[in-house]
């Protein structure tokens, strides 16, 4: 499901050397320096473009261990002693080996006339929604090993509808979490002109979608044999600045996605730290007159 088509040869070579046209023209008006594109080094992105962290979960193998105590006993690191294969066997232990499958849904489309959460209920579109995305999810035939939602009406709603229609009888709303309710990540860029959260909004929901940004998003425990895929029901606002963090992309940028009512987005955490955003909005499933925003 997740393979992915390479071009032809000769497509890739005209679709660089077109990019690489471009970034000549925007080096000479910036100051930002690229780095020359070559049939041996097909990019122009700029030298000081930054790197994936690897350890951006703090779950690398090595920063799970206590540095080790040097000895006159013990040999020099990499001298093959018995302190340095304890060491490797220590990291290997600390490594994980299964991939987590996060799939982050949008609640339904609700109330907007509502005063308070109790009022911000599902429409009944919003039903209709909900339960086409869980019988969206129940065709794929996948088995899901946890659901949670924000403690959100909207989004208990639809975790609820959701999960009646996967009909998994091993599987219940285990948290209606409140790190997860709808609010302002951080300060948008660019920012958009009829939206302006007070300052203290900010303050007060980052920190908190940052928490949840970081209790749900990390590779898989070392004891974890088997891949998992976790359901997460929440609102638009956390799924799009969750998706920005994930990839390390600036969260700034969280307000330039737009994701419809029960649309689904799937972010992957391999064992080595390195993630796959496999779909973002995706509302397929939705036939013409289901869809909103």
């Amino acid at each position: 499901m997740f393979r992915m088509k390479f071009l032809k040869y000769g497509k890739w070579i005209a679709g660089a050397a077109a990019a690489a046209s471009v970034s000549i023209v925007v080096t000479h008006c910036s100051s930002a320096s690229a780095s020359p594109w070559s049939p041996s080094k097909p990019t122009n992105v700029p030298e000081n473009f930054a790197k994936w962290d690897y350890n951006w979960d703090k779950r690398e193998p090595y920063s799970l261990l206590k540095p080790p105590k040097r000895s006159k006993s013990s040999g020099d690191p990499g001298s093959g002693s018995s302190g340095d294969e304890d060491i490797m066997e220590k990291l290997e232990k600390k490594r994980a080996k299964a991939i987590r499958h996060i799939v982050l849904i949008r609640h339904g489309q609700y109330n907007m006339k509502g005063t308070n959460d109790k009022e911000r209920y599902l429409t009944a579109l919003g039903e209709t929604q909900a339960e086409l995305t869980g019988k969206r999810l129940k065709n794929s035939g996948i088995t899901f090993q946890s659901l949670v939602c924000s403690n959100m009406t909207r989004a208990i709603q639809t975790a609820e509808i959701v999960l009646k229609e996967l009909r998994q009888v091993d599987l219940s709303i285990e948290a209606h979490d409140p790190f997860l309710r709808e609010g302002a990540p951080c300060l948008a860029e660019p920012p958009v002109g009829n939206w302006h959260p007070e300052l203290h909004q900010y303050y007060e929901d980052g920190a908190r979608i940052e928490a949840a940004f970081r209790k749900y998003f990390h590779r898989a425990d070392p004891e974890q044999e088997k891949d998992s895929y976790e359901l997460i029901v929440c609102h638009a606002n956390v799924i799009r600045y969750f998706v920005c963090r994930a990839l390390q992309f600036p969260g700034e940028a969280w307000l330039r996605i737009s994701l419809n009512n029960c649309s689904l987005t799937i972010v992957s955490i391999l064992p080595s730290g390195r993630v796959v955003l496999r779909a973002l909005g995706d509302s397929g499933h939705m036939p013409y007159g289901t869809i909103s925003t």
